[in-house]
């Protein structure tokens, strides 16, 4: 698959790199496993002199004589002896680069916590001798939240403060998805929600897709739920590493919360147990769940919800993990039935999502959400808010357009006319029809005159 977005990313990572040939900077890239955090990297560094390391877990010696190799390859420096301690090889790099402008990458950097600790002691020490006389762009790439969190972030360990500019990888956007679509001329509202709902945006699962010419709900889910699908074990395998032997319990709170047991309520009153201390790990730790309140709550408010960020986890938590069983025993048609059987609702939120995603890249509101009073009363899909020309958007939101009932609207938006009195309101339905015109506004805003995307090919 061609490389495709992340303008923002490679110019940054570009900018950096021309500083670091006064003095050296480091960059810290944090992102979900798949994202496609290494394929930026080599993007932004293939026309530069650069090493690339690789940090797997094997005893340091191995993992020395690797690097070694590497930079034998690449810098064509002789090196005599044998190297066991990435220290020596780091203080080597500073050295070179000194007179030879150079870019040191170090993936799953975070993994050195498992192999040696002591190695980030080692770097803040090199670096801080060496960075004003060197010309070194240091990229620190890691997929483990915690851990990135803690190397970087916990003031009482070695590279606290030490990083220049910190860049959080963010999935593909509902436009890209659509312009990846219409390059293999699949593209239709159908296909990107269904596109958007199960790659999520992350780039090696759109790869994967793009590989099978998989763009429709049914040819996608044919290459899911299949014996030798890697799809199967993903959520396992992306999120047990994180969670450590409490796994299971945070697997049942992110499957009920993919199942619409949003509130901690709901989610306790299944578990039996208390679990404030799991979903606020979940929030502000491990980065997979928001909690929301109704635009306008007071801060206070218990009113609220939690969401799973992640539209891949998402599906993988509603549809993979809570039919594990069947699974296992092969019975995949079944699951295939019930996922077609459900996916209508289940899809609707991810369209909310993509529809907040598009009126916030407009520009033209202050505030975004939705809104719902106790007891999900008078649920409102999306209130838009403009503070400057005091105008209010409500919509409603539904995947087919003769579901539309705009005309409840202002009966549910009571309570917003006493709180907004001398603001403007708009009502309007959206729904799948209304998706391609959002989304070549969105194209022309970033690629001027360079799409046209209301095509319905290939439903």
């Amino acid at each position: 698959m061609k490389f495709y977005d992340r303008e923002v990313e490679l110019r940054l990572l570009r900018k950096i790199k021309s500083m670091s040939l006064d003095y050296s900077k480091m960059t810290t890239i944090v992102g979900r496993r798949r994202i496609g955090k290494t394929r930026l990297i080599l993007e932004a560094i293939k026309d530069e002199l650069y090493v690339y390391f690789f940090v797997s877990r094997k005893s340091e010696a191995l993992l020395c004589a690797e690097f070694v190799e590497e930079i034998k390859a690449r810098l064509k420096i002789p090196i005599f002896g044998e190297i066991k301690s990435f220290k020596d090889i780091f203080a080597l790099l500073l050295e070179f680069s000194r007179n030879h402008p150079l870019t040191v990458v170090i993936d799953e950097f975070q993994d050195f916590y498992f192999i040696n600790p002591s190695v980030y002691s080692s770097i803040q020490h090199l670096w801080d001798m060496n960075k004003d006389s060197s010309k070194m762009h240091l990229i620190l790439c890691g997929s483990i939240y915690t851990l990135m969190k803690k190397i970087f972030e916990q003031s009482k360990q070695p590279l606290f403060g030490r990083t220049d500019k910190r860049i959080m990888l963010k999935p593909f956007s509902p436009e890209i998805l659509a312009r990846i679509l219409r390059d293999f001329d699949s593209f239709s509202p159908e296909n990107l929600l269904s596109f958007y709902i199960i790659t999520g945006g992350i780039a090696k699962y759109v790869e994967l897709m793009t590989n099978e010419r998989a763009f429709s709900l049914s040819d996608m889910l044919d290459v899911i739920l299949d014996e030798n699908s890697l799809f199967l074990d993903e959520g396992k395998n992306l999120l047990i590493e994180e969670f450590g032997k409490e796994y299971a319990t945070y697997f049942s709170i992110l499957s009920l919360i993919s199942s619409s047991r949003t509130s901690r309520r709901e989610i306790e009153s299944v578990l039996q147990k208390n679990i404030g201390g799991y979903l606020e790990r979940l929030e502000n730790e491990y980065h997979l769940i928001t909690r929301i309140k109704p635009i306008l709550a007071k801060p206070a408010s218990r009113n609220q919800k939690y969401v799973l960020e992640d539209n891949f986890l998402n599906f993988w938590f509603r549809f993979i993990y809570k039919y594990r069983s069947t699974i296992e025993i092969g019975n995949f048609n079944y699951v295939k039935k019930v996922i077609k059987r459900d996916f209508s609702t289940f899809a609707g939120k991810f369209l909310e999502k993509m529809f907040i995603h598009f009126l916030a890249s407009s520009n033209k509101y202050t505030d975004i959400g939705s809104y719902w009073e106790r007891g999900n009363q008078n649920e409102i899909d999306i209130v838009a808010i403009n503070k400057e020309t005091k105008k209010v958007l409500l919509a409603e939101v539904k995947l087919r357009p003769e579901k539309l009932n705009t005309r409840i609207l202002p009966v549910k938006a009571r309570k917003l006319f006493s709180l907004l009195k001398d603001y403007e309101f708009e009502f309007k339905g959206f729904s799948l029809e209304d998706v391609p015109l959002f989304v070549d506004s969105a194209c022309k805003k970033s690629q001027p005159g360079k799409y046209s995307l209301r095509g319905q090919a290939n439903r």
